[in-house]
């Protein structure tokens, strides 16, 4: 099976005001197929967000190299980057960035209709990932009228509406309770069954991590093999 993500001696150094150079990530690799749950744990400052940044094309490696859904990333150029992110990767993060503005079904139509999508095509879409995700009854809710669990469900149905091949999620219940998070963790354990994509999830959290099929572990620029969080 071909990796849905792969990177291979992947470095990220960057440069600090006085000249010297900082390394984050040193000669890491990392394969996940399609369908699987990957959660990364480590220190805080370990480079588990620059590590999702450069796998969800938001930057790139000092060095090596990264392919997503088969495509090199050093290889394409800032529109190609833009239309993998918008149409392979969807994004979930501490903070579900919700446009306050629109309803639930207008922020999950969103991604859809800037890929190009018909505004009834969105539409459908939207509802049947919202519906599935227990949001059927919150369509026309904005998001100061949901909790923040249901906004994070709503940011993860926006994420997953345009069918990517992964889902990169950094620290997604970080800024839940115990109850909503524990609602949102076995949410993320199942999206594998009920849409097929890759999860890759930067995560403090344990019992996240432990729904994981593999936990690696970020320390030293590398990636370690891990049996819990």
């Amino acid at each position: 099976m071909t990796p849905v993500v792969e990177a291979r001696s992947v470095a990220k150094r960057y440069q600090s005001g006085d000249g010297s150079s900082l390394t984050i990530l040193d000669g890491l690799d990392l394969e996940v197929l399609p369908g699987e749950f990957v959660a990364i744990v480590g220190a805080s400052g370990a480079g588990k967000s620059t590590l999702l940044h450069l796998l969800g094309l938001l930057d790139q490696a000092t060095a090596g190299s990264v392919r997503v859904d088969g495509g090199e990333a050093a290889a394409l150029s800032v529109e190609e980057r833009a239309a993998v992110r918008s149409s392979r990767i969807g994004f979930v993060f501490q903070f579900h960035h919700l446009l306050r503005d629109f309803t639930a079904l207008e922020n999950v139509m969103m991604p859809l209709l800037i890929a190009g999508a018909t505004e009834a095509l969105a539409e459908t879409r939207a509802r049947e990932v919202l519906g599935i995700l227990g949001l059927g009854a919150r369509l026309g809710h904005y998001p100061g009228q949901l909790s923040g669990g249901e906004q994070q469900r709503v940011a993860v149905a926006r994420a997953l509406a345009p069918g990517p091949a992964v889902v990169l999620a950094d620290e997604p219940s970080g800024n839940l309770d115990s109850g909503n998070a524990a609602v949102l963790h076995e949410l993320l354990a199942s999206l594998k069954g009920r849409f097929g994509a890759a999860l890759i999830v930067a995560t403090h959290n344990p019992d996240l991590a432990a729904r994981a099929d593999r936990v690696l572990r970020l320390e030293g620029g590398r990636l370690h093999a891990s049996g819990a969080a």
